[in-house]
């Protein structure tokens, strides 16, 4: 079990999938859990049951305004006062084929950089800043593969821009930044057994025709994502920093 016993923890998306086992992974740590949701908080709560009353704060953010990075970041810092390591999970996968319409196009895509990129870098900058005033601090965004090799299918293409921008972002951080304590990684999974997941495969012939193109041919469980966000987070694996780490059982190995 790893002791997380004094940290408090950001994590964006906590309600359903990837964030909610990370949640409830967190819970068993003695960590305090700042859990952020968009419209679930039914979800949020459920995700969060495992933490006592005082571990936990659960906080709203529209993360897909341009504004909800900020009113999260300074919810938070009111809510705790300390942060300690920052997990950005929360994410979207929104569909447009190549050939739409050009508003279409235009609006998605929009769309996937403010949640997938713009706001995860707000989060990263203000994070980096308050890590760095205090000598110490980890920052873990959870990607995907298809920053490194592309989406499955074309109608996915702002996807994938959007994830790839945002871990250029964070390995500039963790040069710009070691020298001050801040320690970052990247969480590349290959296809997670979720929602989204079962969304994107509709388009491939389905999960299992998914499952036929993995090396293990079953989809990654979300809980081993969650058991490396706590091994990362307790600020040990310093030399670490900067990496990716891709969790896709061998399916695509660089």
């Amino acid at each position: 079990m790893n002791d997380l016993t004094g940290k408090t923890i950001l994590l964006t998306g906590a309600s359903r999938g990837v964030g909610r086992a990370i949640a409830e992974r967190l819970a068993g740590t003695g960590a305090t859990l700042v859990a952020h949701y968009n419209s679930s908080r039914e979800g949020a709560d459920e995700a969060t049951r495992g933490f006592a009353s005082d571990r936990v704060h659960l906080l709203p953010a529209d993360l897909s305004h341009p504004e909800g990075a900020a009113g999260l970041w300074a919810a938070t810092l009111e809510a705790v006062g300390r942060v300690d390591a920052v997990v950005l999970n929360a994410g979207i996968m929104p569909k447009v084929e190549i050939d739409a319409p050009d508003a279409e196009w235009d609006d998605t895509f929009r769309t996937a950089l403010q949640v997938n990129t713009l706001s995860p870098a707000d989060l990263t900058r203000r994070a980096a800043e308050h890590f760095a005033d205090h000598g110490e601090g980890v920052v873990v965004g959870i990607s995907s593969w298809v920053t490194h090799r592309g989406a499955g299918h074309p109608n996915l293409a702002t996807y994938a821009a959007s994830k790839a921008a945002y871990a250029a972002l964070l390995k500039t951080v963790a040069r710009a930044y070691a020298p001050r304590g801040v320690l970052t990684y990247l969480i590349a999974p290959g296809a997670v057994d979720t929602e989204m997941t079962a969304s994107s495969s509709l388009d491939r012939g389905g999960l299992d025709e998914i499952r036929r193109t993995l090396a293990m041919g079953e989809l990654v469980p979300p809980e081993e994502i969650a058991e490396l966000v706590a091994v990362l987070c307790e600020g040990r694996l310093r030399h670490l920093s900067g990496a990716t780490l891709d969790v896709n059982g061998a399916s695509y190995v660089r």
